[in-house]
C-alpha cells in the first residue's frame, strides 16, 4: 500500500531522543535560569501545570528555548516564522512526542498515537475519511440536534430550580454522547447520570497517568507511581471492555447505518482491500471515543465562559442566529456554516486555549530551522499552540484580549499561514475537526438563542491540565429567554426566566457592576481549524479541502 509518511524501510531513530542528541548548536537556544546538576531546570516547576509551566518560560526566554528534567532535554518552539518551517511536510513530519506516546499502551497505533512507519495509520485514514464527507456530516445533523435537546433538557431543569449548572461536566456528557451517537450508535446515558459515566472518569484517569509519567525520572516510575499505575491498569481495562462490548453488539446486530463502527469493521482500503484488524478497531473506536469528545467539550467550555463575560459579545452572535436560523426549530445542516460571527467566538476561543495544546514535529532529514538551527535527521520540537497563537508579531500586542474580529475574512487574509494551528497540522492534522466545529458552533447557537448566560463575577479562570485543557470549576447561571416567534415552544413549569437562591442572587444584581469586565486570560492560575474565508494554503486536506 502506498504510503504518504516514512515508510519502515526509512528507519527515523524510534523511542526518546533528548534534544543534544539532535540539535548540533543547541547550547545557542536559551533555557531557564538556576539549572541544577541532574535534575535540570526544575526549581519553581509546576508538575501539575506543564503547559502552563511552559508558558511562563517562553515569554522569559524567546520563540525558541529548551528545558532538561531528569537527563531529559526538550526544545519548545513557538515563534510563528519557525513553526512555519516546522510545518513544511517535505522537510518534517510528526512526531509522536512524550505525552502522546504515553497514551500507546490504550491507544496503540490509533490515528492520533501512532508512529509515521505504522501502516495502520494510512489504512485507517483511508478507510475513515470518507466517515467525514460532506455527505456523512449532514447524516451526522440530526443526531447532534437531538443530543443537544437532552443538554437543554437537562439546563431547563437546573433553571427552574435556581441551580447553576457545571459547565465543563455538562460539556462533557453532550460532546460525548454526540461521538457515541453519530459513530458507534451507542447511547451511554449521560444526562440520566448524577455523576460522570464510568467511561468519562476512566478516560480522564489514563489522561492524567500518561501526563504524570512526564513528571518523575523514567526509571523511578514503576516505583513511585505504584498505585498510580494499578489504577491506570484498571482504567485501561475498563476502557477495553466498553469498547468490546459496544463492538460485539454492532456484530451481533449484522450492521449499523453507515456509521464509523461500521467502516471500521466492514469497509476495505479501496486499492487494497485490506481491512482492519480486531485488535486495531478496538484503538481506533478508543482513540475517537477519547479524542472525539474531550477536546470538543473544552472548546465549548472555554467559549460559553468567554460569552459570559463578554455580553455584548454574546448580543452580537445572539442577533447573527436570530438573523440567520429565523424562528425555525430545527436549524438545518447548512444553516450552521452561515453563523460566521459565531464561529469567529469559538475560532477566538481555540486561538487563547487550544484545548489540544501541543504538537510535535520532527525532522526527515538533517535540516536547518527556518535558515538558523541545525537539526538532524530525527531530531523534533514541541510546538506551545498557546503561545503561538499569542506571538505579538501576528496578534499585536493585545494578543491576551479576547476579539473574535480577529478572524474577520480581511483579518484572516492579512495573516501569513500556519499562525493559527488549534487541531495540529499537515497530513496527522486532526481528521474530525470538522466534525467537531459542526458540533460545536451548533451548540453555541442553540444555547445563545436559549438562555442568557451569567458569570459568577467571582470566578477567575482556571486551567486544568490533562494533556488537554479544560476550564476548572466554571460554573454559569442561566435565564431562560422568550422563545422566537413560531417556534411553538412550551416552556417547562417554572422555567421562564430564573429562579435564583440567595447565593446566585449577586451574580446580576441590577445595578451591579461585573469585577471582571477586562479579560482574564492573563491572570491564570493554573491550565486546525481554518476559517472558512481563510485562503488555502499549498498544504491542503483531500477530505475536507481545507487549510492545513
Amino acid at each position: 500500500m502506498a504510503a504518504t509518511t516514512e515508510s519502515m524501510q526509512t528507519g527515523l531513530p524510534k523511542g526518546f531522543r533528548s534534544a543534544e542528541q539532535g540539535w548540533p548548536e543547541l547550547r545557542r537556544i536559551p533555557h531557564p535560569p538556576r539549572r541544577l546538576p541532574l535534575l535540570g531546570d526544575v526549581l519553581g516547576a509546576d508538575r501539575h501545570r506543564p503547559l502552563q509551566d511552559s508558558m511562563r518560560f517562553a515569554r522569559e526566554l524567546g520563540p525558541v528555548f529548551r528545558r532538561r528534567a531528569f537527563g531529559k532535554e526538550f526544545v519548545f518552539v513557538w515563534g510563528a516564522r519557525l513553526v512555519a518551517d516546522l510545518a513544511d511536510e517535505s522537510r518534517f513530519a510528526k512526531h509522536v512526542g512524550l505525552g502522546v506516546a504515553n497514551l500507546r499502551p490504550v491507544a496503540g497505533d490509533g490515528l492520533f498515537t501512532a508512529y509515521n512507519h505504522e501502516p495502520n495509520w494510512q489504512l485507517a485514514h483511508d478507510v475513515l475519511a470518507p466517515g467525514f464527507s460532506r455527505e456523512a456530516m449532514e447524516g451526522y445533523h440530526g443526531m447532534m440536534l437531538a443530543v443537544a435537546g437532552r443538554l437543554t433538557d437537562h439546563w431547563d431543569r437546573h433553571v427552574a430550580a435556581g441551580r447553576t449548572v457545571d459547565v465543563p461536566d455538562d460539556m462533557t456528557r453532550l460532546t460525548l454522547e454526540t461521538i457515541a451517537r453519530t459513530g458507534f450508535g451507542h447511547d451511554f446515558g449521560s444526562f440520566e447520570r448524577d455523576r460522570p459515566h464510568p467511561f468519562v472518569t476512566a478516560m480522564v484517569g489514563t489522561l492524567t497517568y500518561a501526563q504524570r509519567l512526564n513528571s518523575v525520572p523514567g526509571p523511578l516510575a514503576p516505583l513511585l507511581l505504584r498505585a498510580a499505575a494499578r489504577r491506570n491498569a484498571a482504567d485501561m481495562a475498563h476502557l477495553d471492555r466498553t469498547v468490546d462490548g459496544l463492538v460485539a453488539a454492532r456484530r451481533r446486530s449484522g450492521g449499523g447505518e453507515g456509521d464509523l463502527l461500521d467502516r471500521m469493521l466492514a469497509t476495505a482500503h479501496p486499492e487494497t482491500g485490506e481491512k482492519l484488524s480486531s485488535e486495531n478497531v478496538r484503538k481506533q473506536v478508543i482513540t475517537f471515543l477519547v479524542a472525539g469528545h474531550e477536546t470538543t467539550s473544552g472548546a465549548l467550555s472555554f467559549a460559553l465562559h468567554y460569552l459570559a463575560r463578554h455580553p455584548e459579545i454574546a448580543a452580537r452572535a445572539r442577533a447573527e442566529v436570530e438573523q440567520v436560523w429565523g424562528d425555525t426549530p430545527r436549524p438545518g445542516y447548512d444553516q450552521v456554516a452561515k453563523l460566521r460571527y459565531v464561529r469567529r467566538v469559538l475560532d477566538e476561543s481555540l486561538r487563547l486555549w487550544p484545548t489540544a495544546p501541543a504538537f510535535a514535529r520532527e525532522a526527515r532529514r538533517d535540516t536547518v530551522l527556518a535558515g538558523d538551527h541545525p537539526m538532524r535527521r530525527g531530531a523534533w520540537a514541541l510546538v506551545l499552540t498557546p503561545m503561538l497563537h499569542r506571538d505579538p508579531e501576528v496578534w499585536g500586542e493585545d494578543a491576551e484580549r479576547f476579539d473574535p474580529d480577529r478572524f474577520t475574512a480581511q483579518a484572516v487574509r492579512s495573516r501569513p499561514p500556519h499562525t493559527f494551528k488549534p487541531f495540529g497540522t499537515g497530513a496527522r492534522a486532526c481528521i474530525g475537526r470538522q466534525f467537531a466545529l459542526h458540533e460545536a458552533t451548533l451548540v453555541l447557537g442553540l444555547l445563545l438563542r436559549r438562555y442568557d448566560l451569567h458569570a459568577d463575577p467571582g470566578y477567575r479562570l482556571t486551567v486544568a491540565e490533562r494533556l488537554t485543557l479544560m476550564p476548572e470549576g466554571l460554573r454559569l447561571r442561566l435565564e431562560r429567554r422568550p422563545a422566537p416567534k413560531g417556534l411553538g415552544e412550551r416552556l417547562p413549569e417554572g422555567a421562564r426566566g430564573s429562579v435564583r437562591p440567595a447565593a446566585d442572587t449577586a451574580w446580576a444584581r441590577p445595578g451591579t457592576t461585573n469585577p471582571q469586565t477586562a479579560d482574564d486570560t492573563s491572570r491564570h492560575t493554573h491550565s486546525a481549524a481554518t476559517t472558512p474565508e481563510r485562503p488555502a494554503s499549498t498544504a491542503r486536506c483531500p477530505v475536507h479541502r481545507a487549510t492545513d
